[in-house]
């Protein structure tokens, strides 16, 4: 056998190069066949009835659909034991199952390893050849090796795998934007730079005119593009753009490609490494708002890859086809760029399915704004053709290819009646939050762009419980001025007149690299310098965005500093004296700035036994679930591999929330709780039993908050909390809730707001 390492390698890499799961699962089979010098290698999947459906085989006469009943055969066995079977002669084991017109009789060696993710066996490797010899230690040790790595490509295999004019194709993927609809493909094929081969050639005379070109082409397409969703849907989605046109013209990236062309590389090349860095750098964050900005980097890439390839080939994106009897469009495609989107009108798109991208990409922060499903991650959505009818559920997940009759006549009653839902839940826009109890609730909406703010005062936020400012300093090719940055909170400040907007100061450092402000590698990022620690160490910083913040407030007054990633009373002194300082200055300059309210990011679980010693220096606190979470689990949630065991209804996070409240109240401090534990159900419940009364969310998830809230009692919140109080996991009380919410119908319409 030949060098198990480098064989695994090529392996994976001839894995990476194919698109398709039909083919990945194909290329599997054929190069362990080879790799192993063995007849047959065959991969099985179980199924949800726990039988073991054939996906692939190179040696086995599969002509139709093979299937072994659950706990039969040798694969069975497999699956029974969890570890490695390998058999001279599997003919003869006792549990050896004959499938029929597969000719396996003629293979006597077996050796099947099983297939785990998290924990549990998902499918089985076979390899079997004519002689009757077992593998060698060493051949069995690489194929264990090589059923780990397979192992993350079979899970994420679509149900009805090579099968493309099956009907109720169901697909799963990450939820993006809530609602169900249905309507025909249009497949959205384009040019992808990631998949361009850098080739190297002597320095075309005119390759810098032709770089200022293509800038200039792009550019006004972006233009035209602004325009047209400025249009059909509102400005602050049109403002999406900013951030494309900011990096286009970035004097950073135009340097780059010009020295990688200097260097030998022709112009698309020099384009895919200078694109390449600057995604990295967004990609390596540990945030993860900031991390899905990476996608935006690459369709901006794209974009001006396909128009180079147009303009010097003649040929480039298969747009998409305007059809002007089409009023049903579902845009399909590996990655979706808001230019994809603006190039279909708002009237008759009904829904987005990528096959990659994420909730927090500007796809889906899009799809939210104009109010349609979307579904992001959906591995194998790509067996759809144009043209196909499509069922998108945006709320579970989930995408249906080629619907049965069946199956689309009881979609379409669900939108039927979501549409009627929405329409009546929609008079709760300018009602209050406010318990059956008579206890108030103030909802307020997270954002990042001033493209989120639409959204939320659609919904009747009653301001920004979180605004993140990292942006302007991610985008710009220096440290973003004094004036540029009063100019975008401004916006924010004056759209939300009257209501607070909580402003959180830098959250870079770490593993948040900025382009023009490299930071040496740190081991654990999430616990080094990051947050107020480096504002504190670049004070030039902090000093220039708070004098802009200040400036941006001048006349109102809802401007409130959140400081991330408070873990001593010392940063609290430090930050309020340069707070001062910017305070004083701006004064002795004439403006009539005023001096906001203060308060923390309790997100690091020191912070919340600090509270009472903080008070003096503090007018509020915030609770950032989201990190609080991670940090008391130790579990990265955006980490496939431990997710599961991330949920922050676990008994920990429950009981230290409520001992941050707790610390807040006596300390007579207002507090909020922002992500995802604001707008869960089960885990709103309980907030308002412990005493919270402010909950910051994304905009889309705000209306179902409200009427949650519309319905509860605070009796009800009471006695669940109590129940919870001793219980002692996130399963049973993520059960509990979610029964006591179907039991009391809180997730309803009252009757009398629906006659």
């Amino acid at each position: 056998m030949k060098d198990a390492i480098t064989e695994l390698t090529r392996i994976v890499q001839e894995v990476s190069l194919v698109s398709t799961p039909v083919d990945q699962v194909k290329v599997i089979v054929d190069q362990i066949s080879e790799s192993l010098g063995s007849d047959v290698c065959s991969l099985y999947r179980i199924e949800a009835d726990g039988s073991l459906v054939l996906l692939a085989t190179h040696g086995l006469e599969a002509n139709r659909p093979v299937q072994i009943p659950a706990g039969k055969g040798l694969v069975g066995q497999v699956v029974k034991l969890r570890h490695i079977l390998n058999l001279a002669n599997g003919l003869r084991h006792p549990e050896y199952f004959h499938v029929k017109d597969v000719l396996e009789e003629s293979f006597k060696s077996f050796c099947g390893v099983p297939l785990v993710s998290n924990g549990a066996v998902i499918g089985v490797l076979v390899v079997q050849s004519r002689r009757a010899k077992a593998l060698s230690e060493k051949q069995a040790a690489f194929l264990s090796t090589l059923a780990a790595h397979i192992a993350l490509i079979v899970q994420h295999l679509p149900s009805a795998l090579g099968v493309k004019s099956a009907a109720d194709v169901r697909l799963l993927g990450v939820p993006a934007s809530p609602g169900i609809s249905m309507g025909q493909v249009r497949v959205c094929q384009k040019l992808n730079l990631a998949d361009l081969k850098l080739r190297q050639r002597a320095l075309e005379p005119d390759s810098e005119k032709r770089w200022q070109a293509l800038l200039n082409r792009v550019g006004a397409e972006l233009e035209a593009e602004q325009k047209t969703l400025g249009e059909l849907a509102s400005s602050e989605i049109a403002n999406m753009f900013d951030a494309y046109k900011m990096l286009l013209f970035d004097p950073i990236l135009g340097e780059r490609v010009k020295t990688a062309m200097v260097e030998g590389y022709d112009l698309p090349s020099a384009l895919k490494l200078a694109i390449q860095h600057f995604a990295e750098l967004f990609q390596k964050m540990d945030d993860d708002y900031l991390r899905a900005r990476h996608e935006d980097v690459w369709h901006l890439g794209n974009k001006l890859y396909q128009s180079y390839v147009a303009q010097s080939q003649q040929a480039g994106t298969v747009a998409i086809r305007p059809d002007a009897e089409a009023d049903d469009i579902i845009l399909l495609g590996r990655d979706i760029s808001v230019s994809d989107v603006a190039n279909i009108s708002p009237c008759a798109l009904r829904g987005i399915v990528c096959v990659e991208g994420s909730r927090l990409s500007h796809t889906s922060i899009l799809a939210n704004a104009l109010g349609i499903p979307a579904v992001m991650g959906v591995q194998g959505a790509l067996s759809a053709d144009d043209g196909d009818h499509i069922i998108v559920d945006g709320g579970e997940g989930s995408v249906i290819i080629k619907p049965s009759a069946p199956v689309a006549r009881e979609y379409q009653s669900l939108i039927d009646k979501a549409r009627m839902f929405e329409s009546e839940l929609s008079r709760f826009k300018d009602s209050p939050a406010v318990t059956r109890s008579g206890t108030r609730i103030q909802l307020m909406t997270n954002s990042g762009l001033l493209a989120d703010i639409t959204p939320g005062l659609k919904v009747g936020a009653e301001g920004v419980g979180l605004f993140r400012t990292e942006i302007p300093f991610l985008m710009s090719e220096t440290f973003p001025s004094e004036e540029a940055q009063a100019s975008l909170y401004a916006k924010v400040l004056k759209r939300f007149e009257g209501k607070p907007v909580y402003m959180r100061t830098l959250d870079i450092g770490g593993d948040k690299q900025l382009p023009y402000f490299r930071i040496a590698g740190e081991d654990n990022p999430a616990l080094g310098w990051r947050g107020i620690r480096f504002s504190l160490d670049n004070v030039q910083l902090l000093m220039t965005q708070l004098r802009a913040m200040l400036k941006a407030a001048q006349g109102q007054d809802n401007l409130h500093v959140l400081i991330p990633m408070v873990s001593a009373k010392d940063e609290l002194v430090q930050f309020r004296q340069i707070l001062h300082d910017a305070y004083s200055q701006l004064l002795e300059e004439g403006l009539a700035v005023s001096w906001p309210k203060v308060g923390v990011m309790i997100e690091v679980p020191a912070a919340i036994s600090q509270i009472p010693f903080w008070r003096e220096e503090l007018d509020f606190v915030s609770i950032g679930s989201n990190d609080l979470s991670q940090y008391l689990l130790a579990v990265d949630r955006t980490n496939a591999r431990v997710a599961k065991r991330y949920d922050h209804v676990h008994p920990a996070v429950i009981h230290e929330v409520e001992r941050a409240v707790i610390a807040a109240q006596k300390a007579n401090l207002p507090l909020c709780v922002c992500g995802e534990m604001a707008s869960d159900p089960v885990s709103v419940m309980l907030l308002l039993a412990m005493g919270v009364t402010k909950l910051s969310m994304s905009s889309s998830r705000l209306p179902r908050v409200k009427l949650l809230i519309t319905n509860l009692s605070d009796e009800l919140a009471k006695d669940f909390l109590d129940e919870v109080r001793s219980m002692d996991n996130a399963l049973a009380i993520r059960s509990r809730g979610l029964a006591l919410i179907a039991q009391h119908q809180l997730d309803q319409l009252p009757e009398a707001e629906t006659k």
